[in-house]
């Protein structure tokens, strides 16, 4: 178990969200010492709640973490609040990573679970009423905005998806082309086959009123009345700090940003490195990224356990050797 000034761990997770938790929970377990570094900004704070966690339905984000650091910490996971601004290093000398005040942690095997950032439109009132009435995806916020007024913000193809998705919850939807999305004639006749309108034009503004969204304004036109809007940000991932070992996101094959690749178990294309969550998964919801973690972490305690393994047999080997 590590000690408040233990610098050295067998794992480094970098990122204190679902992903980086269930991980250094199932580590902890598994009599690994861990730190996880947690620079305090998870991508869902400003939702109201978690939705589709069994058990957890419905929990805050801040809840749901700090449930899961004290579950972590109970099996001797140090949490770290601070952010990593930079790693190197490889599996045969281990991996420092530095933090921004200057500490320089090390550990045998690092963890990527530092999530994504969305890139909003730059729309006035589109980031301020982001999580509460400005959201993205129906699984998570469907339940929420069912059978109010629902604005699609054209940002590319992919808003004629979401426009006839959240029709499921609400008849009452409108897509906003907003310059930037032009449907295909069969897409066009999907949107009315199921009556979602259709308004041409640039969205200026979303109109707030005493703290509550109420409608989206179109440039130089009209304003139309929506209790809730939808938009798809592009998703970009926290890679910054691990540059120095060579790891860079892709673009994603679905057109909305960029992510790390792994193999199906979470390695990366440098050896020792694993990531696990949004960071390498946009799809995956809060539950996926935490059962991401988990299944991660058991990889690279059994990835350890071969290497301890080798050692062990090699050394008995010389031992028998030199017996008498």
């Amino acid at each position: 178990m590590s000690t408040e000034n233990d610098t050295s761990y067998d794992v480094l997770i970098i990122g204190g969200g679902p992903a980086g938790l269930s991980a250094a929970q199932m580590l902890g377990r598994s009599r690994r010492s861990v730190a996880v570094v947690d620079a305090g900004e998870p991508r869902n704070a400003p939702a109201q709640g978690v939705h589709g966690f069994l058990s957890r339905d419905g929990a805050s984000p801040a809840e749901l973490l700090k449930i899961g650091r004290a579950e972590a910490e109970h099996y001797g996971v140090r949490i770290i609040q601070d952010q990593a601004v930079a790693a190197a290093g490889s599996t045969e000398d281990g991996f420092d990573v530095t933090l921004a005040d200057g500490r320089v942690i090390r550990g045998r095997r690092l963890l990527i679970t530092t999530g994504l950032v969305d890139e909003l439109p730059e729309i006035p009132g589109l980031r301020e009423r982001w999580g509460r009435d400005v959201l993205h995806c129906p699984f998570c916020h469907g339940w929420e905005v069912q059978d109010q007024a629902i604005g699609i913000l054209g940002n590319g193809p992919w808003s004629v998806h979401q426009a006839l998705l959240f029709r499921q919850w609400s008849g009452n939807i409108t897509l906003f082309l907003n310059d930037l999305t032009e449907p295909t004639g069969d897409e066009l006749e999907q949107l009315a086959a199921r009556g979602i309108k259709v308004v041409a034009g640039a969205v200026e503004s979303l109109r707030i009123e005493q703290d509550k969204l109420r409608g989206v304004a179109l440039a130089g036109g009209p304003e139309v009345g929506v209790d809730a809007v939808v938009v798809g940000p592009q998703v970009r991932a926290r890679l910054d700090a691990f540059v120095g070992l060579g790891l860079a996101a892709i673009p994603h094959p679905m057109g909305v940003g960029d992510y790390l690749e792994t193999d199906a178990d979470g390695a990366t294309a440098v050896p020792g490195v694993w990531a696990a969550g949004n960071v390498t998964d946009m799809r995956a919801q809060v539950l996926a990224s935490a059962a991401a973690g988990a299944w991660t972490a058991v990889v690279i305690n059994n990835h350890l356990m071969a290497e301890e393994l080798a050692a062990d047999v090699a050394a008995y080997r010389e031992s028998m050797s030199v017996a008498p």
